[in-house]
This record gives structure tokens, sequence and C-alpha cells, in this order.
């Protein structure tokens, strides 16, 4: 088995958008495009690409290999942009369209969960194969396409005969089929997409409210903190003015100190027994 140096690692934008410009190139020339077999299809892309990136590791099969996923993501990505513009045109939703068709992208079940190639979508996205039609029967959510399966023996399944510029066209079907057909699909759509509105609203609300909670319980050990603090400052205060010795003061400054005690019974007392044991100091004042 080749190793990812040998064979080129993993794929630059550019790599990608070579490819898909010697791809348009080929495949969409006006002589001989439909005219090619896949072998010499492959070969001229392969020419096309090392042009424009030379001494390329890659080979026909690495670059047949890469366009199958990137024309896989690219189709998806063309119907997901299409349902959006169908919702966005007939009301249903009038979200931003590139979001709601990245949400498509992502509901379609497997592959990834969000478009990437946008540079590589800039240079195929007006050939016939990816043109977006709107009014085009909707895809169905996680459905996948006969083209697309990956699992039969047969092949013309292959990665370089899915490749070929000639393609047949499926055969559509009938217009109160595809009315009915679009009528679940946007229900089930706009069903989806509303309970995913409402799980995130729920998830903010939730979150919100904690970080409510936790200002609250911050602001309130932060209160207890501070009054901690003050008392603990004021029983100090309250021992240095019980233990202030008034000996050597001035008959002025022994009442100073006197009344200071008095207040600080009178605080400890309120502390201790309430109000009523003040009593006596009241009457001492008397």
């Amino acid at each position: 088995m080749a190793s990812s140096i040998e064979t080129g690692g993993a794929w630059s934008t550019m790599e990608d958008v070579s490819l898909c410009e010697a791809w348009l190139r080929v495949c969409h020339c006006p002589m001989t495009g439909n005219e090619m077999k896949i072998f010499h299809m492959w070969k001229k892309i392969h020419a096309e690409f090392c042009e424009k990136i030379p001494d390329s590791p890659r080979t026909e099969m690495a670059l047949s290999s890469r366009w199958k996923l990137l024309n896989k993501e690219m189709a998806k990505w063309r119907d997901a942009l299409a349902k959006a513009m169908n919702l966005y045109r007939s009301g249903e939703n009038r979200t931003n369209e590139l979001i709601q068709a990245q949400m498509w992208f992502g509901a379609t079940g497997g592959g990834k969960k969000r478009f990437t190639h946008h540079e590589c979508w800039e240079v195929v996205k007006y050939c016939k194969r990816f043109i977006i039609i709107p009014t085009s029967p909707d895809v169905v959510l996680n459905e996948t396409p006969l083209r697309d399966s990956t699992t039969s023996d047969s092949p013309l399944d292959s990665p370089m005969s899915e490749d070929s510029p000639i393609q047949k066209e499926p055969r559509p079907i009938g217009r109160k089929a595809a009315k009915a057909k679009k009528a679940g699909n946007s229900s089930n759509f706009n069903s989806k997409f509303l309970e995913e509105i409402a799980r995130q609203n729920s998830i903010r609300i939730e979150m919100e409210q904690k970080r409510q909670d936790m200002e609250v319980a911050i602001q309130a050990e932060q209160s207890r903190e501070k009054e901690y603090l003050r008392k603990k400052d004021q029983q100090r205060t309250d021992r240095e003015t019980m233990a202030m010795d008034t000996s050597h003061m001035s008959p002025e400054t022994k009442q100073y100190w006197k009344l200071e005690r008095r207040d600080v019974m009178r605080r400890r007392l309120f502390q201790d027994d309430g109000p009523s044991n003040t009593d006596w100091l009241n009457d001492q004042n008397h």
C-alpha cells in the first residue's frame, strides 16, 4: 500500500480547485467532451492538472477518486441550496439561505456535517451537472440516491465510470407526486428546524439562568465576607477601647473613653440579649 507521501498526502484547496478546473475544461469541451472514453478523459484531466500544478505526485486514479468525493459533496450542496431557495421564495422560512443550506446539507446523512468546498463550487456551479433549479423536486432527508450507492459490485460503479461526462438523466416524477413530496418534505424540514430552534433557546435560557444564579451566589458570598471582616474589625477596636489605660489622661479624655466603653457595652449587650438589657446604661445617664 502506498504511503500518504507517495500519493501526495492530504489534498490542499489549490489542488481541489485545479482538479475542478481541469475536469470542467476537459468534460465540457464542445468538440470532444461528449465523445471521449473514460480512460482518455482522465488522461486529459491529469495533463491539465499537471499544467496547473507541475511535479504533482497525484496519479490519474488519485484524481478520479478525489473527484468522486468532491462530486458527491457538491451534488449534495446543490440540492441543499435548491431546498433553501425554495423555502425562502415560498415564504416558509426567511432565515439566511446559506445557513439554511448548511443545515440541510448536514441533515441529509453521510459525509461531512458542513460543506467546506466553496472554492470548488465557484468553479463548477454554472455547469449543467451542478446548476441549481429551485423548482425541481425536493431531496428527501436521509434518502441516498441510487447513483451514490457505494455497496454495488457492478463495474459501472467504479470511480472512473461515475465521472463520465455522459450520464443519463433520471426520469422525472409526476406533477402530483412531486407536489405531495415537496409538501411532505417541507413540513418535515420545518418541524425539525423549529425543534432545533426551541432546543437551542432552551439551552440558552438554562445557561443564562445558571449564570444569574452564579452571580447571586458570588454576591451573597462577598456580602458575608464583608460582614465578617467588619465584625472582626469592630471586635478588635472594642477590645482596644475596653483595654485602654486612662489613669494618666486628663478628666476630659477619661470622660471620652468612658463614653466609648459604654457604647461598646451597649453594642455587646444589644447583640447578645436584646435592647432591654441597656436600660441600666440609660439610667446611668440621668
